[in-house]
């Protein structure tokens, strides 16, 4: 799984949309791939854009992601930073997400394949 002390990443094919919406109830929780925040504030979802709810508060569609392979310990440290410092240095920036097992990263399909160049230069194995 690592390669020189970095992390592997796998490239997402589908396109994404973050929304926020208004109730839980509006989301199909049938879907393959989705991320459900709730907070005192708002209700966040990311998802495929093919499975955006009909109505949604605020919409921002364009985004391609790419996980760290495999499951992450817990006591693992730094490893969302190494990341976040070359694709900052680089000027793109990013939507975090993160699971029990990993982290998932999302940048702007415009910038995606940038993002994924200078992070091979920075040592990351691309699948």
């Amino acid at each position: 799984m690592e390669k020189y002390g970095l992390m592997e990443l796998e490239k997402l094919s589908y396109d994404l949309t973050v929304c926020k919406v208004a109730d839980i109830k509006d989301v199909d929780l049938s879907s393959e791939f989705f991320f459900l925040e709730k907070t005192d504030e708002e209700i966040s979802l990311v998802c495929r854009t093919e499975d955006v709810p009909g109505h949604t508060i605020e919409r921002e569609d364009g985004w391609k992601a790419f996980r760290i392979k495999g499951v992450l310990d817990f006591s693992l440290v730094g490893i969302l930073s190494k990341i976040t410092e070359i694709l900052a240095e680089n000027k793109i920036g990013i939507f975090a997400v993160s699971t029990y097992n990993t982290d998932y990263i999302l940048v702007r399909s415009g910038e995606f394949k940038k993002a994924m160049t200078v992070l091979a230069a920075g040592g990351y194995s691309i699948a």
